[in-house]
């Protein structure tokens, strides 16, 4: 039979070997990101999403709207505090309110009045008012008792004297003594008086503040300055929980509800992002969603003006609101996710959609770019920022102890820290990182992604990078070299990455166990693929298989466990497969009951790219012909053919630890371009086994233990790596197989028959 490749083919496989060359090429203008420039314009900062900057760029001039849809760590957020630095720089003084705004008392004690006035005017206005209130109070008289005080200190001096005089008397006229008595008590009775008459002053004049309660309603009306744009000059507010309390404002709680001591409602209003901030950010849309927020937003968005009311149904500020309007003619910065965007386009028939649309732009943040050379350059100069931002770190943190204790001292500390001696000429700074190093973050930003592409999501690798420095620093390596970031690869891992490595490890004696407790027919070694959640990250795993094909019951194909949708359909799509090949090959068909087994994959499986796996477990089963346990297979198998599936980079790059003992893996033929990154930094060559072509990689240096990557086209290709068997060959046991099942189940059904006659 012809095969299935031509000479391009092979021209392809041998061109992906020139992938280093190519990646070495984008680079050469730097030997070390030292010779790196960074850009002057802050927006050039974000790389890879030039049609955002460009959509940026445009909302600017016309002071738009914009919604920034994309996954977490693609840059959204660095992004709108970039739109606030253009727009700060462009027209900031223009758009920055100037105009401070007032609380004043309304009709009644539950409303309120807003003016907006020149600051200065406003406060000369305030000052001027709050002097005549001070001269009123000035001439004000304190309260005073002296009027009482004075009449019974003249009873009780009276009351003393006559005492006095009548026990002079007393002397010649006993009868006398009798009134100084009565005088004695009288004058004791007003002394106890003229005290409670002091302390009742005393009381009075610190209870109701003197002068002060003459005049509280008079200072009840003096407008309250909610805000001061010469103290307030940011233009963007971050708004991380949208709801009424937060973006509209609101009344404070008064606790002085009774009596004459309420406090005034202008006194208790407090202005939310609405009325105070030019550009409202909403880091995430989701939370406007949850709290409800969307109906008051819409119509804000609408009307550019908002009555304030009362945020409580019951309680203090229930019943509070405001006579006037308060302006609100916000650009709206939001971000959301994909599943967020998926409920906007439902509610209300996509109406914030549409505010969005009509004065700005709903901007895709880009998840991968094609590796170009631009964009390989922009990974130098993101590198560089991160370089920049760690010296920024180390001063803020070090920059005291090393201007007073120099860099002894900062060693000395800094062995506190790593519990271990640091070279004499240790140097706490940041270094810069070399041509290869930069060729190793650009390959794990491939080895994310596929088609290649380059992965934008960054975030989760500011931390490779930083941990990357360290490792330099402590080593006291002049640069960071490649050996650093695989080392920071190691050990800056996700929780599903910690899980995927717990797997990896389990799995290499359960592989070398059932490698030397069975004879390899019917097993065959899957590979799976895990994404992280928060870094979008991919982590690789074997996954062993084991497939049966038992003749005769019912013609079906079970895989217990806990199996996606996907994965059963892929098991389904197996079988018709298999049916397809016998009715080709026209051996006579029996009833084949079909089993696939995950080996302890507890988690469970979901997708369609272990079809293929599945479908050389049930031929090798078939046809009684061992499978080749070192190599690995992933695959979407349609028919014949294999197709493309994702995360090939990190399942192959998952068995290629030589304690595995692997000595190699099949992918599908358009995967290819998924295999250059992991050749950054390596030795290979080209490699070709019959007619598939394939590349072979050493994983130690010295050109010791290859790893030979394969790229099948069809599941025939697939069964001559991993079987060794050609087409022919496999399609003339598939037949003699079905005959012997033939014969098998006649004479079944002739013994079936005798048996029944001897017992008539």
């Amino acid at each position: 039979m012809s095969s299935s490749y031509n000479e391009n083919d092979y021209k392809w496989i041998r061109e992906l070997t020139l992938y280093p060359q190519r990646l070495e090429k984008h680079l050469d203008y730097m030997n070390d990101t030292s010779q790196v420039t960074l850009p002057e314009d802050p927006i050039e900062k974000v790389i890879f999403q030039d049609n955002a900057k460009k959509a940026i760029r445009k909302i600017a001039q016309n002071k738009g709207h914009m919604l920034m849809v994309g996954k977490p760590g693609t840059g959204k957020s660095m992004l709108a505090g970039m739109f606030q630095h253009v727009l700060d720089k462009s027209l900031g003084d223009y758009i920055r309110p100037k105009e401070s705004i007032a609380a004043y008392p309304g009709k009644d004690i539950n409303h309120v009045r807003f003016a907006y006035a020149n600051p200065a005017k406003l406060d000369a206005h305030i000052n001027q008012v709050r002097e005549q209130i001070e001269a009123a109070k000035n001439s004000i008289d304190d309260f005073s008792l002296a009027a009482q005080l004075a009449s019974v200190n003249k009873v009780k001096m009276f009351l003393l004297w006559t005492a006095a005089l009548s026990s002079i008397t007393g002397v010649f006229f006993p009868v006398a003594f009798v009134l100084t008595g009565l005088a004695g008590m009288g004058a004791i009775f007003m002394f106890i008086q003229e005290n409670n008459i002091s302390v009742q002053e005393k009381i009075q004049q610190e209870a109701q503040g003197g002068k002060s309660v003459s005049v509280k309603h008079i200072m009840d009306m003096v407008p309250e300055v909610l805000y001061d744009p010469r103290k307030d000059t940011n233009l963007m507010v971050n708004v991380s929980e949208p709801d009424a309390k937060n973006m509209k404002g609101g009344f404070r709680h008064d606790p002085y509800q009774s009596g004459n001591m309420h406090t005034p409602i202008h006194k208790r209003t407090y202005l939310g992002a609405h009325a105070k901030s030019p550009i409202i950010y909403i880091d995430e849309l989701k939370t406007l969603v949850k709290t409800r927020y969307m109906s008051s937003l819409l119509e804000i968005m609408q009307n550019k003006k908002y009555i304030l009311e009362g945020g409580r149904n019951t309680g203090s500020g229930a019943a509070d609101r405001s006579e006037n309007y308060l302006k609100a003619d916000n650009i709206i910065i939001a971000c959301c996710n994909h599943d967020t965007l998926q409920h906007l386009q439902e509610e209300g028939d996509g109406a914030f959609l549409s505010r969005i649309e009509d004065k700005g732009e709903i901007i895709q943040m880009e998840s991968a770019v094609p590796e170009t050379a631009e964009h390989v350059r922009q990974v130098a100069q993101y590198i560089k920022q991160e370089i920049k931002n760690l010296e920024k770190d180390f001063e803020n943190t070090w920059g005291e102890v090393l201007a007073k204790e120099g860099h002894a001292g900062v060693r000395r500390r800094s062995e506190k820290i790593y519990g271990k001696r640091l070279p004499l000429d240790y140097e706490l700074k940041a270094r810069e990182f070399s041509r290869s190093a930069v060729a190793e973050i650009v390959r794990e930003l491939r080895c994310r992604s596929s088609d290649g592409k380059l992965s934008c999501m960054l975030r989760p690798v500011n931390g490779i990078i930083k941990t990357a420095e360290l490792d330099a620093i402590i080593e006291n390596s002049e640069f960071v070299e490649p050996r650093h970031i695989r080392n920071a690869l190691k050990e800056h891992i996700s929780i599903e990455g910690a899980v995927s490595r717990e797997i990896i490890e389990s799995r290499k004696d359960l592989k070398r166990y059932i490698t030397s407790m069975t004879d390899s027919i019917g097993y065959v070694v899957g590979l799976a693929v895990t994404h992280s959640g928060a870094s979008g990250r991919m982590f690789g795993q074997p996954l062993p298989i084991h497939c049966q094909i038992n003749t005769g019951g019912t013609d079906i194909i079970t895989a217990p466990g806990k199996i996606g949708d996907i994965a059963k359909g892929a098991a389904q799509n197996v079988r018709a497969s298999i049916k397809k090949l016998l009715r080709k090959v026209r051996a006579p068909y029996v009833g084949y009951e079909m089993h696939i087994e995950y080996i302890q994959a507890h988690g469970g499986v979901e997708g369609d790219s272990a079809s293929v796996a599945m479908d050389v477990g049930l031929i090798s089963d078939y046809i009684q012909q061992p499978v080749n346990q070192k190599y690995g297979i992933t695959g979407s198998l349609t028919g014949e053919i294999i197709l493309a599936v994702g995360g090939v980079t990190e399942k192959v790059r998952s068995i290629m630890d030589t304690q595995l003992t692997m000595e190699g893996a099949c992918i599908p033929w358009q995967n290819k371009y998924d295999i250059e990154p992991l050749l950054v930094n390596m030795e290979f060559e080209y490699t070709q086994k019959d007619d598939i072509p394939g590349i072979r990689i050493f994983r130690t240096e010295g050109r010791k233990d290859p790893f030979d990557i394969y790229f099948c086209k069809t599941k025939y290709d697939a069964y001559k790596i991993l079987m060794g068997l050609k087409r022919e060959e496999i399609e003339d046991r598939m037949m003699e197989r079905s005959k012997k099942d033939m014969e098998f189940m006649r004479s079944i059904s002739k013994r079936k028959e005798e048996i029944a006659h001897d017992q008539v």
